[in-house]
């Protein structure tokens, strides 16, 4: 303003003297703007870490971890002022089941069991879909259900039963879970075929299957692939299916696994969360 109007008019409008103006130019910033600053500075990186995804109630608890208690309003405020804002909502939708199959179809067994208590108990698996410029790159993966950690995961541009058997191989060689453990998926094809089956069995695993066109009997799966799409793909441009997966890869290893907080899981990661449970004294009778 002062280069737009004369510095005298100025002040005689505002009511200050010019020497006074000077003082106050000449000052350095208080300390609650110098702390606003180095603020800023952490939310900008905890910011761009969470892949641009954090709003400020996550921030905060990012904040939480590494300093002392910042007020949520102080943190929504310089979030708004430095134009930082988490993901945005958009519908999804399921295009990948094939349940019009003659394979055996197990029943939904996971509406039948308690929520799990620890790892390896129950998993839960799914395929969907990636837009690249070369055509579909699809996705199968398994989540463990107590600590929604992805076990596993294959990525290939085609549906054929072979990408989740994949998927499911690279869980049972990271996890070697004990017999008994419960695996649900949809109804898909892929899931009902004879490898796949035979697969299960050996490993002394029990197939739960979703109820007929029922996305809601595999609800974590399908939030995951929410959160993969609102979080990552929705926000990005693949040109190749190669680019696509080495940017799934570094979200599901680098970020969604170890370091992206869960409100359903006080606001841990996967991985920690699953850590402190084994840190967890043993209860004596």
């Amino acid at each position: 303003m002062s280069g737009e109007h004369p510095l005298k008019a100025l002040c005689a409008t505002l009511g200050v003297s010019r020497s006074g103006y000077y003082d106050w130019l000449g000052r350095a910033p208080s300390q609650r703007a110098q702390a606003n600053a180095t603020l800023r500075t952490t939310i900008r990186e905890l910011h761009a870490a969470s892949f641009g995804t954090y709003g400020s109630p996550r921030i905060k608890r990012d904040l939480d971890r590494v300093g002392p208690p910042v007020g949520h309003n102080r943190i929504a405020r310089l979030m708004r002022e430095a134009q930082l804002q988490g993901r945005t909502r958009r519908r999804f939708r399921v295009r990948t089941t094939d349940s019009n199959h003659a394979e055996p179809i197990a029943p939904n067994r996971l509406a039948q069991v308690p929520a799990p208590a620890k790892p390896n108990q129950v998993w839960v698996t799914d395929i969907t879909y990636i837009e690249t410029d070369e055509g579909w790159l699809y996705l199968a993966g398994v989540l463990d259900l107590f600590s929604r950690r992805l076990i596993g995961w294959a990525m290939g541009s085609s549906l054929e039963a072979a990408l989740p058997l994949a998927a499911l191989l690279m869980a049972l060689r990271q996890r070697q879970p004990a017999p008994g453990l419960l695996h649900h998926s949809d109804r898909g094809v892929q899931y009902a075929s004879g490898g796949y089956r035979t697969c299960l069995a050996e490993h002394g695993i029990t197939a739960s299957m979703s109820r007929t066109g029922n996305c809601y009997d595999n609800a974590t799966m399908e939030a995951f692939w929410s959160t993969l799409k609102l979080e990552l793909v929705y926000r990005r441009h693949f040109a190749t299916r190669h680019e696509a997966t080495t940017a799934i890869f570094a979200y599901i290893e680098g970020f969604y696994n170890r370091r992206r907080l869960h409100s359903s899981l006080g606001y841990q990661s996967p991985l920690d969360f699953e850590s402190n449970l084994t840190q967890q004294p043993k209860q004596h009778a």
